[in-house]
């Protein structure tokens, strides 16, 4: 697998797409489930998916899923265009990517620990510019968007990214093995 982080090619953008799709649909899916105290912020398992695309194929193809993914579940939601919160998920996406050439193997506990750790770090970066950013977009003070945004975002997507996102290497690590990547 060729591990350079800023290839951007025909297979960078047919990988983005999927996970764009994916990540929209399986959104839209659970946005229904608004997180407890939350402005706005809502329970999103495919998270994980996320973090996997960015981890298994790059910064682009994770800034790209997150980016228009989150776009095309809000729409399919209802709620409109949010740029911030679009931004922000693309972010989330985009900095695991950076660890796509530190990781070898991805049913290996090292890598995957690489994995979570630096999806960890997306979600706190892409949450907090989502949140902060809320406060310009709609005028809400600092307490708000650290409180009623950025904590249950943050501390959400952490949950299912340390629970999900290790399966979800795992498997991925199963079907590219199969396929000879």
């Amino acid at each position: 697998m060729d591990k350079s982080i800023w290839k951007f090619g025909t297979r960078e953008v047919v990988y983005a797409a999927i996970g764009a799709a994916l990540y929209g649909v399986l959104s839209w899916v659970t946005n229904i489930f608004p997180l407890p105290s939350a402005g706005n912020v809502s329970f999103r398992p495919a998270v994980a998916v996320l973090a996997l695309f960015g981890v298994a194929f790059g910064p682009w193809v994770g800034l790209l899923s997150g980016l228009v993914g989150n776009t095309l579940g809000d729409a399919l939601t209802g709620w409109g265009l949010y740029w911030n919160w679009s931004v922000g998920n693309g972010l989330m996406g985009m900095i695991p990517g950076l660890a796509v050439s530190m990781i070898t193997a991805y049913n290996k506990p090292r890598d995957m620990g690489i994995g979570v750790g630096w999806s960890l770090g997306g979600a706190l970066v892409g949450m907090a510019f989502a949140s902060l950013t809320e406060m310009m977009v709609s005028g809400i003070d600092l307490n708000t968007a650290l409180v009623g945004y950025l904590t249950p975002a943050f501390l959400g997507n952490a949950v299912i990214i340390i629970i999900l996102l290790p399966i979800l290497m795992i498997a991925y690590n199963s079907v590219a093995g199969r396929l000879g990547r």
